[in-house]
C-alpha cells in the first residue's frame, strides 16, 4: 500500500521506485520527476529480454 493508503499496481510500485532513485541524484520538480520515470520505465520495458 502507499502512504494514501491506496493499493498500487506493481507498475506503479515500479515507477515509485524510479521516481525515489530520481529524486536521490536529480533536482526536478514532481512532475517532471514522474514524466522521467515513466519515460525509463518504458525503455527498460521495451528492451528485449535476451539483452536484458
Amino acid at each position: 500500500m502507499s502512504s494514501n493508503g491506496k493499493v498500487l499496481s506493481p507498475y506503479d510500485r515500479r515507477v515509485q521506485l524510479v521516481v525515489a532513485t530520481i529524486k536521490q541524484h536529480e533536482k526536478l520538480g514532481d512532475k517532471a520527476t514522474h514524466s522521467l520515470a515513466v519515460e525509463v520505465l518504458h525503455a527498460l520495458d521495451h528492451i528485449p529480454e535476451k539483452v536484458r
